[in-house]
């Protein structure tokens, strides 16, 4: 095999307990005006106190938007820029869940570029680097300190719309567990799951020609020999510890491990992508307004039971990863203990078995089918080619519930 590999990383990664408090030290480096995105539960917190005084030691000046939107609708976006734009930063600094890192990544782009948000849809749309971006995280899940992604929603379009470009990678991402602690368990369960999606599915992601050129061809740039160690070394640690910090917050330890796990598995998703479970939540999440880690979560096993035919090793690795015990038979055995051992996980922690019970509706099935398709970065992504059939395929299946009888099908098409 030619031995390929690459990674879209932010220059800087410090995990650890305590370590927010190098966010400073970052920040001096990049100038002395820093303009902090975060939400109002984290407005008027001690972690952003603190933050703010660390930056004013060290010689930075600071201003908070503290008005982020979940899932940063186009308004927030343009609210942010124009209390940004005065101030002139040098850096913008994330602090909080995805959406705060989002509009973090998103006001350096408008800053930097200006034009409308809308310009920038798709991948490869930002002409050049932008302002420095601090990301610190809150929540374990979403990977966005590591990735070239933000996800924005527009009200003129169903679905959010994903910016992709290298350009969006964090300067530093500094993850420090003790921000999560105090998260519920809910939130830990959801976003602990998208995590392990994202490693999952860019574990199994289809395997690009490396041509000279690629890099510059693709944000995403399929799995390789680098994104891949990122996503078994995430998928062993979020096996360990995602029930543990579900079921017991208070175990520091479990808690830790979600964090790392969901920051490397983003190092792999960055690099390799997502893929169909992606995909799908789109349409699903516009249509049940449910957490994005629950859609995702939900659909995973139906997607890996259509992908299996063109995974088979990988997702029998998956199995290794999460500590399985051996199973007798070869790699297929193996394959299906491992996807059967994530939806057992997924279970555990309280993410709906199928669609209905997350509460699509059935005569939204097709439609959802078809509006998978429309996310290209992602539908490329799949390791078995999708198209409306195959879309349908899964989403049926997800919807029913009947993961066996999709196996069965499976089984006899191969």
């Amino acid at each position: 095999m030619n031995l390929f590999a690459a990674a879209r990383t932010p220059r800087h990664v410090v995990f650890g307990r305590g370590q927010r408090a190098t966010a400073a030290g970052y920040a001096r480096e990049l100038g002395n005006r820093a303009f902090i995105c975060t939400d109002e539960r984290l407005g008027g917190s001690r972690e952003l106190a603190e933050l703010v005084d660390a930056l004013a030691v060290a010689g930075v000046d600071a201003i908070v938007f503290d008005r982020t939107m979940p899932e940063v609708p186009l308004a927030s976006i343009e609210r942010s820029v124009a209390l940004g734009k005065p101030f002139g930063p040098d850096m913008v600094i994330g602090l909080g869940g995805g959406s705060c890192l989002d509009m973090a990544k998103v006001t350096a782009l408008m800053l930097t570029h200006g034009g409308s948000i809308r310009d920038y849809f798709g991948e490869f749309k930002v002409p050049g680097p932008a302002l420095p971006v601090i990301a610190i995280p809150t929540t374990a899940g979403t990977g966005s300190e590591a990735t070239p992604v933000a996800v924005v929603a527009d009200s003129e379009r169903t679905l959010k719309v994903g910016i992709a470009s290298p350009y969006l990678i964090p300067h530093a991402a500094i993850c420090d567990p003790e921000l999560t602690y105090s998260a519920p368990p809910g939130l830990t369960a959801v976003a602990g799951a998208d995590a392990l999606v994202h490693a999952i599915e860019a574990y199994t992601a289809a395997r690009r020609d490396p041509a000279p050129g690629l890099s510059q061809e693709h944000v995403f740039l399929g799995k390789n020999a680098m994104s891949d160690s990122y996503a078994l070394l995430a998928i062993a640690h979020l096996g360990q510890s995602l029930e543990r910090a579900v079921k017991d917050g208070s175990d520091h330890d479990a808690r830790d491990g979600v964090m790392f796990g969901a920051l490397v598995a983003g190092m792999a998703f960055g690099t390799a992508g997502t893929s169909a479970a992606h995909a799908i939540q789109y349409p699903v999440g516009a249509a049940t307004h449910t957490a994005h880690g629950a859609g995702v979560a939900c659909v995973l096993p139906y997607a890996m039971e259509f992908n299996l035919p063109a995974a088979v090793h990988e997702m029998a690795r998956v199995g290794d990863a999460m500590g399985l015990p051996p199973t007798e038979g070869g790699d297929r055995e193996r394959a299906y203990a491992a996807i059967d051992a994530v939806a057992r996980l997924f279970g555990s922690i309280g993410i709906p078995k199928n669609l209905r019970i997350l509460g699509l509706h059935e005569d939204k099935v097709d439609w959802t089918a078809e509006q998978s398709l429309g996310a290209a970065r992602l539908v490329k992504n799949n390791p078995r080619p999708l198209d409306l059939a195959a879309m349908q395929t899964i989403v049926s299946a997800a919807f029913s519930g009947d993961r066996l009888a999709l196996r069965r099908q499976v089984a006899q098409e191969a």
